[in-house]
């Protein structure tokens, strides 16, 4: 038997283990910065007892800034309170290999607290929360990313020992839509794109973008939930292989003066199970309940990135502003910005 591709049933990661293809499990959820957290626990483990009871994690995950520190304020955790346990639940749905990683499968949990109910303030229940909303009103939320990236020839522990300055990026002009130029990437490129489409993801293609050394990764549209699933595990296995081909990239909206890195965000709501279009920012004349939006989100605190290098600095305002149910999805796929 091959080492297994895509989504995994549990049936199939115990055939998997027993073949010897799987001796790691990661569970994972999406943290308040948008960034992938969890542990990895060995394929026994997982199916002997986290499969059946959750791992655990401490509750001050939810309750750091960007560079892990714990911040005051938050009443589910703080120090008068105590940084208790939460239970990372394994929602098998999301079950599937982890091609860029030796031996590993990956789930992404939901989070309860040890009495059994959820944590509400998690970012993916909070998404959820919307999507049942929507849903009593007969709707269901698709969604389609487009990320863009730059990539730099140095690797992540020689940029942080720069303090980030001086970096050299993967090319040395803007090569929107330049093939030649983006071929220097492909190596990185297409190990990135194969590599999703192995966790399960339907990876269009790619082209490169104004900034030096840019790219942009796009999509299909799935429904709300798996595309927000799928954002987070893309960003954090992305840089896992550009870290494999010594080389770093960054989502960060605004990594210099020049272009910055949108995460445009195609959003549509159907009265059917499946979108009524192939493409969700489409017009949908056709149906009057189906509605399309397109927006470009970025980091923290900015909905909105500019295009040309004479605008530094982004509007100010909640990632996600818009009021449709969907777009809370962002509070879960955005915000990473590093």
């Amino acid at each position: 038997m091959s080492a297994p591709t895509g989504y995994l049933s549990l049936d199939q990661l115990r055939s998997a283990v027993a073949d010897g293809h799987v001796d790691t499990v990661i569970v994972a959820f999406t943290d308040m910065q948008g960034r992938l957290v969890g542990k990895r626990v060995s394929a026994r483990l997982f199916l002997e007892d986290i499969a059946h009871h959750g791992a655990e994690a401490c509750n001050y995950l939810l309750a750091v800034d960007v560079e892990m520190n714990t911040v005051d304020g938050y009443a589910m955790s703080s120090w008068e309170r105590g940084y208790g346990d939460m239970a990372l639940i394994p929602d098998f749905t999301t079950l599937r290999a982890a091609p860029w990683l030796e031996a590993t499968a990956l789930v992404t949990a939901d989070l309860q607290w040890l009495d059994g109910t959820p944590v509400e303030a998690s970012p993916r229940r909070i998404l959820q929360r919307q999507l049942d909303r929507l849903a009593e009103r007969g709707l269901a939320a698709f969604v389609g990313t487009e990320l863009e990236f730059i990539v730099f020839d140095d690797s992540y522990r020689d940029a942080w020992r720069k303090g980030y300055r001086d970096l050299t990026p993967a090319s040395d002009y803007n090569i929107d839509y330049a093939l030649l130029a983006s071929t220097r990437m492909e190596p990185l490129l297409r190990d990135i794109r194969n590599s999703m489409d192995g966790a399960g993801m339907y990876c269009e293609g790619v082209k490169g973008e104004c900034n030096l050394g840019q790219q942009e990764i796009a999509f299909r549209y799935t429904e709300a939930l798996g595309t927000c699933d799928n954002h987070s595990i893309y960003k954090n296995g992305a840089k896992e292989i550009a870290d494999r081909h010594g080389k770093a990239l960054t989502f960060m909206a605004k990594f210099n003066e020049r272009e910055g890195n949108s995460c445009t965000a195609c959003r549509s709501s159907s009265g059917t199970s499946s979108p009524a279009s192939s493409r969700p920012c489409a017009s949908s004349r056709s149906s009057p309940r189906r509605t399309s939006t397109r927006t470009s989100a970025t980091s923290p605190g900015a909905s909105r990135r500019p295009r040309s290098p004479g605008g530094s600095t982004t509007a100010r305002a909640p990632c996600g502003s818009s009021a449709t149910a969907t777009a809370c999805a962002w509070r879960t796929a955005c915000p990473a910005a590093t």
